[in-house]
């Protein structure tokens, strides 16, 4: 197969996986589940996943590994337990271009980590994301759905993801991929778990709907989108990557507006397109000079 081809089927796996993550959020709130419990069900779903493949793969995890590898579940459960409680607490468009800030707080960390210097236009992008994503949150608070907690929460969600990913991108380097991903899963359901019965209690039962939802975030955000840009890494650029997935947030408010009826008001899709564009802009300026896998994983904020 000539390289032209293998490019363009991996430009279509990258578009096929920001679709995939952009339903996370809304099965989400779609479901009936607190935002805890579904954390806490959908990390035991990661972990039944992981044990399959250490299994398939013929691998394992060792107490070292487990040990150097846990923080990292620790701080994953912060995160979609952040992440799915905003969901449940704001609007969905809300929590996806708020996370859309993500990429951009990661840029400018490691600008600062490698004493680089960022330009003046860099800046006012960033100035401008943030401006963006505060128009979306003025605009949709008249909206019923919205909270001004919950937008609070999907921007603690910057800081957890942002902390996650620095602290994978290090120890990645030590571990097998995915005995990272089962020491993960694994430390952030024990994790979870104990917060999410303190919470909300023992689940008397899981509806058939909950289900559905939990295991299918689990299956396609989680595992299938995820792999479609692993496989993509050899055929497409990291900064085509990354542009490519940063439209998630719009797809996101859509499906949310088809599925649940959350209608968009119009300053408030102004302010996503702001912010969505900034971002996107401050990642196409980063792309030569950062490292291909930097900005791949930069973008991938998901369930």
């Amino acid at each position: 197969m000539t390289e032209d081809r293998l490019h363009r089927r991996g430009v279509g796996a990258v578009w096929l996986a920001t679709f995939i993550w952009a339903w996370g959020p809304v099965l989400v709130k779609w479901s009936d589940l607190s935002g805890p419990t579904f954390a806490m069900c959908r990390l035991w779903v990661g972990v039944c996943v992981s044990a399959i493949a250490l299994v398939v793969t013929r691998r394992r995890i060792t107490w070292t590994a487990f040990r150097a590898c846990a923080i990292g579940g620790v701080l994953f459960a912060a995160d979609i337990g952040l992440g799915f409680t905003a969901v449940k607490a704001t609007t969905v468009a809300d929590v996806a271009l708020i996370g859309a800030l993500a990429p951009v707080a990661i840029v400018l960390v490691s600008a600062y980590r490698l004493h680089e210097h960022v330009s003046l236009r860099s800046w006012l992008l960033v100035g401008a994301s943030f401006i963006g994503v505060v128009i979306v949150a003025v605009a949709s608070a008249g909206a019923p759905s919205w909270t001004l907690r919950g937008d609070l929460l999907a921007a603690l969600g910057i800081g957890t993801w942002s902390t996650y990913w620095f602290f994978s991108r290090h120890v990645r380097e030590r571990f097998d991929p995915i005995v990272y991903f089962g020491c993960v899963m694994l430390a952030g359901a024990l994790t979870m778990t104990p917060f999410a019965l303190l919470v909300d209690g023992v689940p008397s039962e899981l509806a058939g709907r909950d289900l559905f939802a939990v295991v299918t975030v689990a299956a396609f955000p989680g595992f299938v989108g995820h792999t479609l840009v692993i496989w993509s890494h050899k055929h497409v650029a990291s900064w085509l990557s990354a542009l490519i997935t940063q439209v998630s947030p719009v797809i996101t408010a859509v499906l949310a507006w088809i599925v649940l009826g959350e209608a968009i008001p119009p300053v408030a899709a102004l302010g996503g397109a702001i912010t969505v564009g900034a971002t996107m802009a401050v990642i196409a300026l980063d792309a030569g000079e950062a490292e291909a896998q930097h900005l791949e994983e930069a973008a991938e904020k998901v369930s």
